[in-house]
Order: C-alpha cells, then structure tokens, then sequence
C-alpha cells in the first residue's frame, strides 16, 4: 500500500479494532506505537515484527498526549499515520444519562481524537507536508445511533455515542480542508456493528443489512490501510462507511 517504514500512531491498539488496524499496519512494514489504558501484549504478539513502541495512558489528558507524540518522534524521528481510534459507548438513554456518562463518551471519542491530531500535525506533519489522520467514527454518528435486534430497544448505541461520533465526522470534515495544503489528508471510516467488546452481548437484526454478518475488526483495518497509504494522496474529507450495507440510503 506504499507506506513501508512509515510511523503509526494507533490508540486503543490493545484488542478489537486497534489491534486488527496495528497489526495490519505492521505487516505492511509500518513502526506501530500502540496507544491504550491496557496493557498491549495480545497485540504485541501479533506484530510482524518488534518495531513498536507501547505508550500506557489515559488518551483524554492533554499531558499524556503530548508525551505519547513526544516519545514517538524521539524513537522513529517522525510521525506520518495517526488513528483515532480509542472509544466508549454508553447505552443509557437521555432519560437516564448522568453528566459524568455523556462527558466519558464525548471526551474519549472527540476530545481525544482533537488532542491528537494537534499533538501530531503540530509541528510533527505540517513541517513534513505528509500525514495521514483516519479517525473512527460510526454509524452511529449517521443514523442517529444503530439499534440492536433486542424487542425493548435496549442495546442501541446512546446519545452521548452518537453525539461524538458524529462530532468525528465533522471535525474530519474541518480538518481535512484546513491541512490539504499542507499534503495532509483526514478522513473517516464509519463501522456498522462489528466484533468487539464494545457490542459483546447486544444482538444485532440484519433485516435491513445487505451483507448479512456482522462485521470484525480486519474489516475496519483494511478501510484504514487504503486510507493510511500514499495511494491515497487524493482522496480526504470523506466519510467510509464499512457497515454491510446497514445504512444504504
């Protein structure tokens, strides 16, 4: 895909989507600096090879990402990739919803993805005139928040999740038009349901689904590789939804 020995940056890289896009990065020849609150072994051991660099944090403190982007430039020398990709999803409902539910979901999925982006453009990609930032965002950010195939409705993704996820898009949208000059591109790959923790338990419909499964992390992490990649050095501000056909129309 044309980013061998490129640098990474890939946060919540300890299992589900991480892991699937870090490993997939390192196959294809990219260092990996594996970002999450856990501990990264499982990913660790499925690398490539050992040119990683695990950074342990909490991805909300403006602190730790400064410093995560500092230890990257000083291990690898630069940074070409960033991927948003750490989340939360409560599934309360508004009625249910305390403050400190809403501020976890909106800091972990939007604030986040905001300090990162600034920690690695500036001055790290702008001076090169070369990133790629692909955040995950979510159907949920689409739709209004996916609902599951229970009968009470519960299991929907909460709007809280739905808030910033459609937060990602928009702040993709913002910074794709505001870093193109600079040779930086910013998109969005917008997942369906797929396999992880986050939608352990809660039981998907696929009526409405053209490919009828639900989705696994490889599915997200080959979205994020075309995006990653000098191939495409043209293509930005867009929104890639890798749903099964869930939200046609």
């Amino acid at each position: 895909m044309g980013c061998k020995g490129d640098v990474a940056i890939v946060t919540g890289a300890a299992s589900g989507i991480g892991q699937a896009v870090a490993v997939n990065l390192s196959k294809q020849g990219v260092h990996v600096v594996l970002v999450d609150l856990n501990a990264c072994e499982k990913t660790i051991e499925l690398l490539e090879d050992g040119s990683y660099l695990e950074c342990l944090g909490d991805i909300r403190e403006e602190e730790f990402v400064k410093a995560t982007v500092k230890r990257t430039v000083e291990k690898f020398g630069e940074v070409h990739i960033l991927v948003n990709n750490a989340g939360t999803c409560s599934r309360k409902d508004i009625e249910t919803m305390t403050a400190d539910d809403w501020s976890r979901d909106i800091d972990t999925n939007l604030k986040a993805t905001f300090l990162f982006t600034q920690a690695c453009v500036y001055p790290h990609m702008k001076e090169a005139e070369y990133g790629r930032i692909i955040n995950i965002s979510s159907i949920s950010g689409i739709n209004g928040g996916v609902v599951s195939g229970q009968e009470d409705g519960s299991g929907r993704s909460g709007p809280a999740y739905s808030a910033s996820k459609g937060g990602v898009i928009a702040l993709t949208k913002w910074v794709a038009k505001e870093l193109g000059p600079f040779g930086i591109t910013c998109n969005s790959v917008a997942p369906g349901a797929v396999e992880t923790a986050i939608t352990a338990g809660v039981p998907y419909s696929l009526d409405s689904q053209a490919v009828k499964r639900i989705g696994v992390p490889h599915d997200i992490a080959e979205a994020v590789s075309y995006f990653a990649s000098r191939k495409s050095s043209y293509t930005t501000a867009q929104v890639l939804k890798v749903d099964g056909g869930n939200a046609i129309g």
